[in-house]
């Protein structure tokens, strides 16, 4: 779906309104996370939806700002109680308007009431910076995570479920011309710079309202990793999250593409600029990625 910038400058009661005008109060989502694709952004949904600090919208990914919520759902949407209903109400009234409407999205977490909410859309990720300069300014209360994984991991997983869902033709994956024809396309290409992706949302939102977590720590250590998004968007990490366990990921079963040697020398050296950037602009894990491959 093409569209420049759509934005709706006239308020909901048929008022002119400056487009980059703030909600008032606790209006709007407390927090995005913006991706990576692969990189555990479906154990966060889980996560923060079994936390009694949070309420979470019924749908995970609202694709709201890169499709205007518009956007085929195979599963049954979670409708459990009336704020579930209102949500999903006002989310099919939202879509059908073709612009974006900062202040109806806003009022999209009006279910929350004093409760923490947010959603989860790796696609954020592609957003241009004009985009995520109005949605910050909109919104300067915003806090954003980004999920960081390896790319040659990422891009791997990520193609795995594409076969593994038909959203592409299946390939062969030891024929290297045939991967290389997937990681050049231009969708796969945007998700695949988590240095680039950081560095476009860091322009606009404030330092202490961004936070780069590893999908290395949540292989490592999960409850760690927990702990500390809680604290981050205002939550209490001690409180009793139901039976949901921190090491908890219903997408870990997901069969993977096999990977050669040679492919996997091959996708390593495709993003070995990368890695190499990772390492220096983001840190932590990401200071061992170029070692995994030999650089």
């Amino acid at each position: 779906m093409k569209w420049g910038w759509p934005f709706s400058a006239r308020r909901s009661d048929g008022r002119h309104k400056n487009r980059n005008e703030a909600p008032a109060g606790n209006v709007g989502p407390d927090f995005l996370c913006i991706g990576a694709h692969k990189a555990g952004t479906t154990w966060l949904y889980q996560q923060l939806d079994s936390h009694p600090d949070f309420w979470m919208p019924p749908v995970k990914e609202l694709h709201y700002f890169d499709q205007l919520a518009r956007v085929h759902r195979a599963s049954a949407l979670r409708c459990r109680d009336e704020r579930d209903l209102r949500f999903l109400e006002m989310l099919k009234t939202v879509s059908a308007v073709p612009t974006i409407d900062l202040e109806n999205y806003g009022r999209l977490f009006e279910p929350k009431a004093s409760l923490l909410s947010g959603e989860i859309s790796p696609n954020y990720s592609t957003l241009s910076s004009e985009v995520i300069q109005q949605i910050v300014r909109y919104f300067p209360n915003l806090k954003v995570i980004f999920l960081a994984r390896d790319p040659v991991e990422r891009v791997w997983s990520h193609l795995s479920m594409e076969v593994h869902y038909r959203q592409i033709e299946a390939f062969d994956p030891t024929n290297i011309d045939e991967v290389n024809r997937n990681l050049s396309r231009r969708g796969m290409l945007l998700r695949s710079y988590p240095s680039a992706v950081v560095a476009r949302w860091k322009r606009y939102v404030h330092p202490e309202q961004f936070r780069v977590y590893f999908f290395d720590d949540l292989k490592s250590n999960p409850a760690g990793l927990r702990r500390s998004v809680f604290r981050f968007l205002g939550a209490d990490p001690d409180k009793p999250g139901g039976r949901m366990t921190a090491d908890y990921n219903s997408w870990t079963g997901m069969e993977k593409l096999p990977l050669t040697d040679d492919v996997r020398s091959h996708v390593a050296k495709f993003f070995k600029k990368e890695l190499k950037t990772c390492a220096t602009e983001l840190g932590g894990p990401a200071k061992d990625w170029p070692a995994r491959y030999g650089f």
